[in-house]
């Protein structure tokens, strides 16, 4: 998703965000890859400036409805999410069983081949899908919201939006999350 239109150009404005794996590779279909985004998530809350108002982890990408409080740029947040988490599941993958690790490895090596920054492997996809929800349009917030809520049900993962885990579906159904998201 390349061009100026899908870029942070207020840095502490809210946005909906996708993040998506290199060949749509169905990374997160296993626990401990999951677990990493989780706790890549609230570190970033606890320490980085982040501020997330919903959220859904599907098997190849991540949706965000986030903002960065002042003092931080929602950029480089994301940024430093991305690095540390590519290269912290590449490492599960290396070290855990794994019965897809040579499949993947091998996509996210050839993902890789072509690009001078990477020394090794192309994990998320280059940039990001970033929409600006503006304050003007509340009506933007609660779209954005349920088509991150709904996007387990669309898939076939669960029924209903609240009992997904991975996902702050959970939260607006006032149950506890795995995320600190903040309600709106």
């Amino acid at each position: 998703m390349s061009g100026d239109r899908y870029i942070i150009t207020d840095q502490n404005a809210t946005y909906f965000l996708t993040m998506t794996i290199v060949d749509w590779v169905d990374v997160f279909i296993r626990p401990v890859y999951k677990k990493i985004i989780v706790d890549s998530l609230n570190y970033c809350i606890e320490q980085k400036g982040l501020t997330l108002f919903s959220w859904c982890l599907m098997t190849n990408h991540l949706h965000l409805m986030a903002e960065a409080r002042p003092g931080y740029k929602l950029s480089h947040i994301i940024r430093d999410f991305k690095k540390f988490t590519a290269y912290t599941i590449l490492k599960a993958i290396v070290n855990e069983p794994e019965s897809r690790r040579d499949w993947m490895l091998y996509r996210f090596e050839f993902a890789g081949k072509f690009k001078r920054r990477i020394e090794k492997y192309h994990f998320w996809q280059d940039g990001y899908y970033a929409i600006f929800l503006d304050p003007l349009k509340p009506d933007m917030f609660q779209t954005r919201m349920n088509y991150i809520h709904e996007n387990p049900v669309r898939a076939g993962i669960v029924e209903y939006e609240g009992e997904y885990l991975y996902s702050s579906a959970r939260d607006y159904a006032g149950r506890k999350g795995l995320v600190k998201v903040v309600l709106i």
